[in-house]
């Protein structure tokens, strides 16, 4: 079994550094039967995945990891992980809490793709 724990830190730096730098870059994590659900919002491939992010209503944005946890998920080496954090979007003074799980599979070659993204604001 790989480390799932090591895998899940790297995918979710990589993940959010993309997101904050270029989130049309996002598109290679994704694959035709991968879903995003944002915000109660169902979305299903990487075109509308990547348009959906693509058009988020800021322009800037910073993640920061408060929490990451990660699970085998499947016999075939998938690995679920689960993030809470905070984002500052724009010239926002006060920071928004979010929890974001995703469902990581293997592609075949070694890496891994988003089959499951859930995202989610908490407030409180």
């Amino acid at each position: 079994m790989a480390d799932f724990q090591n895998i899940a830190q790297q995918f979710t730096q990589f993940y959010y550094n993309t997101f904050d730098e270029n989130r049309s870059n996002l598109a290679a994590l994704y694959r035709e039967q991968s879903m995003l659900t944002f915000e109660s919002d169902a979305i299903v491939g990487t075109a509308a995945i990547v348009e959906k992010l693509t058009n988020l209503p800021f322009q800037k944005v910073k993640h920061q990891l408060t929490t990451l946890d990660a699970q085998p998920s499947s016999a075939e080496g998938g690995i679920i992980v689960m993030v809470t954090g905070a984002l500052m979007v724009d010239e926002e003074q006060r920071p928004m809490n979010y929890t974001q799980v995703f469902q990581l599979l293997p592609d075949g070659t070694g890496s891994y793709f988003v089959f499951n993204d859930m995202f989610k604001l908490i407030f409180a």
